[in-house]
């Protein structure tokens, strides 16, 4: 028998079913509430009761089997939960993801669905009868969105998004159909998103094109608010120091242990970003949080598009390895001096590990003057009530 344990599956004797049977999402919930680690939320406790009959209702589904009348698999009623950032949207997902009782399931953020979703269609497209029967196990007709649903259900029958979000006309354009074959597959989505339904893709070039996909998810999901006063994430900014200098052991261990907590197990999946046509990998990544080196984000090519694509994208920006800047890196500092700006803007949160407080990075010589900007940003964005602010 295969019982799944965090986010692998793995095979166990039957006499040991018993004992590694993943806990319910409300007893893994209120272990949290009893160990101190998050606080009682009314909001909290809503999406908790959408999430545990969701949980009972996959369980009394059961796994899908073979059926000699060729009965298809049913797709059980999904939860969308919806709010702002910090909210524990995220830390439910994954309480559920490992309390539910289903082998064939994947939690992923939604951009990196997408591409996997843009990735197939792409092969499908380009592919000849060989290539399409390897990636696909059949070959023929010119609709990629069959395929590519039947390969996704095949291999995941529950589906946990993080952050679901629509700003691509390319994404709004197949999610409609794409659903609707995951769903005639039987496959049951959960997923979080910093917006209601009725905002997605919000403003967007022919959006009458996408509101039917907002109507299903309406008629597929129960749809729960996580609007509750405490922001977590922000509670754990407030409470750390945010601009750890100088870069020395005793700081790096602060950076890490911060790192750590705001991650609070989730895995650092990566995200590829995709900006005028260009690919921007980050390779640590999870949900809205980005840790990267002051080498990755500022001594490379990138401009000023690049920059806003990451304070769109990550709502907390961990950047570490700030060294002190002078004329000599004058394109770095340039650099750095943009990104502050772009996630100064997007109200994203930084925490930063450097050579020294930011009125002493750049010292003197040409392009100190101009650095004075950035220095007055960094201090305001360490400040309490910078920290504080609520972004969408």
């Amino acid at each position: 028998m295969r019982v799944t344990h965090g986010r692998a599956s793995i095979r166990v004797p039957h006499a040991l079913t018993a004992l590694a049977m993943p806990t319910s999402l409300r007893t893994a919930y209120r272990e949290r509430l009893a160990q101190g680690e998050i606080k009682p939320d009314v909001a909290q406790a809503a999406a908790v009761e959408a999430l545990s009959r969701l949980e009972a209702d996959l369980d009394n589904a059961g796994e899908p089997g073979f059926s000699l009348f060729g009965r298809k698999p049913k797709s059980q009623r999904g939860v969308y939960l919806w709010g702002p950032v910090g909210r524990g949207k995220s830390m439910l997902m994954d309480l559920f993801f490992d309390s539910a009782p289903v082998t064939k399931k994947r939690r992923i953020h939604f951009h990196a669905f997408m591409a996997e979703v843009h990735a197939d269609i792409d092969a499908w497209r380009k592919g000849d009868a060989a290539a399409r029967k390897a990636r696909f196990g059949q070959h023929k007709g010119d609709d990629p969105i069959v395929p590519t649903a039947e390969v996704i259900a095949q291999n995941a029958r529950l589906l946990c998004f993080d952050e679901l979000q629509v700003t691509d006309i390319a994404d709004a354009m197949i999610l409609g159909r794409l659903f609707e074959a995951l769903f005639a597959r039987g496959v049951t989505l959960v997923a979080t998103s910093n917006r209601p339904p009725d905002d997605l893709y919000k403003d967007g070039l022919n959006r009458q094109l996408f509101t039917p996909f907002i109507d299903m998810l309406k008629q597929a999901m129960d749809i729960v608010a996580i609007r509750g006063p405490v922001d977590f994430r922000l509670d754990r900014l407030r409470a750390a120091r945010t601009w750890l200098a100088p870069n020395d052991k005793a700081s790096q261990a602060e950076f890490e242990r911060l790192w750590a907590d705001m991650l609070d197990g989730a895995a650092e999946a990566g995200v590829t970003l995709e900006v005028l046509g260009r690919k921007m990998r980050l390779p640590r990544a999870a949900g809205g949080l980005l840790r990267s080196s002051f080498a990755s984000l500022c001594q490379q090519a990138l401009g000023p598009q690049d920059y806003l694509a990451v304070a769109e994208r990550f709502h907390t920006i961990f950047l570490e390895d700030i060294p002190m800047l002078s004329p000599a890196r004058r394109d770095a500092a340039k650099r750095f001096n943009t990104l502050i700006d772009a996630l100064y803007e997007a109200d994203a949160k930084l925490v930063a590990l450097a050579d020294a407080e930011p009125e002493a990075l750049y010292p003197e010589g040409d392009g100190a003057f101009e650095f004075e900007r950035t220095v007055s940003r960094l201090h305001e964005m360490r400040s309490a009530d910078y920290v504080a602010r609520i972004r969408d």
